[in-house]
């Protein structure tokens, strides 16, 4: 059976010093909640690697290393060949070619009897040296590509990297690229949503709901599901006061130094009693996180997630992007996370993209 070699990397983008007169970007270097997207094209570059090996033009990008998941692989791979740390957006989208024709200039054709490569591509920002720091040890180290792998990084206008890029395919990703900008992804903010690591079952706890903790199996996912938070690169953690959500969230607060600010409105309890209060106070985290470009995680427990979850499928660009908000019990499985991609408009938030986030437990 041929076999499938899994890769990831992306698109890092930035404001381009000539069109920073004509754009004020955020002071992360960000395009600002609210710009008008018809104009983000003009005012970005973006990262193009030359491979010596090849000599070709492409996306930073390389293969997973054992353990890795696509999103690390991304943030590691585009660190590495771009010397820029990143944080991850919106998700681009795949391409897959045969893997004897890594570097060929020809154009590349479907052939599924011979060994594959498959890239997955995300958008990309690069984030602060503070902010790298705070997430190393939740990261983990993003060494120097050599220069016999990456020998050159340009930075170039968007109409540039369409002719300096050498292959198809990686035009191919420019394009949905070009398209998610247009939709307003540059200026959106990432929303975690997680859900806390499995909890002692409440047959067999005797205490107080409240203080019912996550198992060893939950806090074996809760200390995975960090190295995938971090490639978000979060800058506040809300959480749920209860003991399950605080011991999943808290890991993650120790390994970066983020303080925790707890919702009380979104306990079990809580919610049960006042639904409302909880959405507004979790739709106050929405807005907060607009206004400031603070990117946020917030760990809840189930049936508040799927509370959220029913007001969240109206702020959804399309039906088919509402629906990966399900609409079933559990909602999400235990210690896994999501990630929306949310822009300002007019009308209000709109969610544009919607990612899983799962750790990988081994």
């Amino acid at each position: 059976m041929p076999r499938i070699v899994e890769a990831a990397g992306g698109i890092i983008y930035r404001p381009q010093q000539a069109a920073s007169g004509v754009m004020k970007f955020s002071d992360d270097g960000r395009l600002p909640v609210g710009s008008n997207p018809a104009s983000a094209l003009d005012a970005i570059e973006v990262c193009v690697v030359h491979r010596p090996k090849y000599d070709d033009w492409s996306w930073p990008k390389g293969k997973l290393e054992n353990n890795e998941t696509h999103r690390h692989a991304a943030v590691r791979e585009m660190g590495e060949e771009s010397g820029v740390a990143v944080e991850l957006g919106a998700l681009i989208g795949d391409i897959e070619y045969p893997l004897a024709d890594e570097g060929r200039r020809k154009r590349r054709v479907k052939n599924k009897t011979v060994d594959q490569k498959h890239v997955v591509f995300w958008m990309a920002t690069p984030i602060t040296e503070e902010a790298e720091k705070r997430r190393h040890t939740a990261l983990g180290p993003v060494l120097p590509a050599d220069k016999d792998e990456i020998d050159t990084v340009v930075w170039v206008p968007v109409s540039r990297a369409r002719k300096l890029l050498t292959h198809i395919l990686d035009r191919t990703i420019l394009d949905k690229f070009v398209a998610l900008v247009k939709a307003g992804a540059a200026q959106s903010r990432t929303l975690l949503i997680v859900r806390h690591g499995k909890a002692e079952a409440r047959k067999q706890w005797k205490g107080l709901d409240g203080d019912r903790p996550i198992t060893p199996r939950g806090a074996a996912a809760a200390f995975a599901l960090n190295r995938e938070l971090a490639c978000y690169s979060p800058d506040r953690l809300v959480s749920s006061p209860w003991l399950r959500c605080m011991q999943t969230i808290e890991i993650f607060s120790w390994q970066t130094g983020l303080t925790v600010d707890m919702a009380n409105e979104l306990t079990e309890d809580a919610f049960a009693e006042n639904p409302d209060a909880a959405w507004q106070r979790f739709r106050k985290e929405i807005d907060r996180m607009l206004d400031t470009g603070m990117d946020t995680a917030i760990c809840m427990h189930r049936p508040v997630i799927g509370g959220m979850f029913t007001h969240l499928r109206g702020m959804c660009a399309s039906e088919a992007l509402a629906k990966r908000l399900i609409a079933k019990s559990p909602y999400m499985p235990t210690g896994n996370a999501i990630a929306l991609a949310i822009i300002e408009t007019g009308d209000g938030p709109k969610i544009i993209d919607i990612q899983k986030v799962s750790p990988l437990v081994y």
